[in-house]
């Protein structure tokens, strides 16, 4: 898929693929998953002991640079986490679960229809677009809805007060 276009940009810019390079750029490609340094390198490491975290960032700096691989942010779900993806993959929107983490990918016209609702509207011309969407899966509202009933349930069953004219306890204090 992308695989083959990303070697052809590297290759146009002079850029040697090296066997670690090409495990990363596998890695990225051909996984389905949006992954972290962390992720990257220690699947990396696994295929390539030799592989250290250094070759992780400068390959991935050398990637986004050449405008090969996106750097996503993902609605900030994972903190400070950045994960990256090709960016010869078909236009899309993320949609992360703020839950769960969970990301899906969304393609289709509306996404067009925007982009270019987008240009006529403002006579702008789009170079990239990133769209990303945040909410709840259907499992995670499911458990919301849960979590949210047993704290009213809790709440009704806290102490109520006590009803009017019951007699209550009052601790005396004793003079010396």
């Amino acid at each position: 898929m992308a695989q083959d276009s990303t070697e052809g940009s590297l290759k146009e810019r002079g850029v040697r693929l090296t066997r670690q390079r090409q495990i990363l750029l596998e890695l990225i490609d051909r996984t389905g998953a949006h992954l972290d340094v962390d992720q990257l390198y220690r699947m990396a490491k696994e295929r390539d002991p030799k592989i250290n975290r250094v070759t992780v960032y400068r390959t991935l700096k050398m990637l986004k640079a050449g405008g090969l691989v996106d750097e996503l942010d993902l609605m900030h779900y994972g903190g400070d986490q950045h994960y990256y993806e090709t960016r010869l993959k078909q236009e899309h929107a993320h949609v992360v679960c703020l839950r769960c983490g969970r990301v899906e990918e969304f393609f289709g016209e509306p996404l067009q229809r925007l982009r270019k609702q987008i240009e006529s509207h403002f006579g702008f011309q789009i170079l990239v677009a990133r769209t990303e969407v945040g909410g709840y899966c259907a499992h995670c509202q499911t458990l919301r809805a849960r979590e949210v009933e047993e704290i009213r349930h809790e709440s009704k069953s806290v102490a109520k007060p006590p009803a009017a004219g019951a007699r209550t306890r009052r601790a005396h204090a004793r003079p010396e």
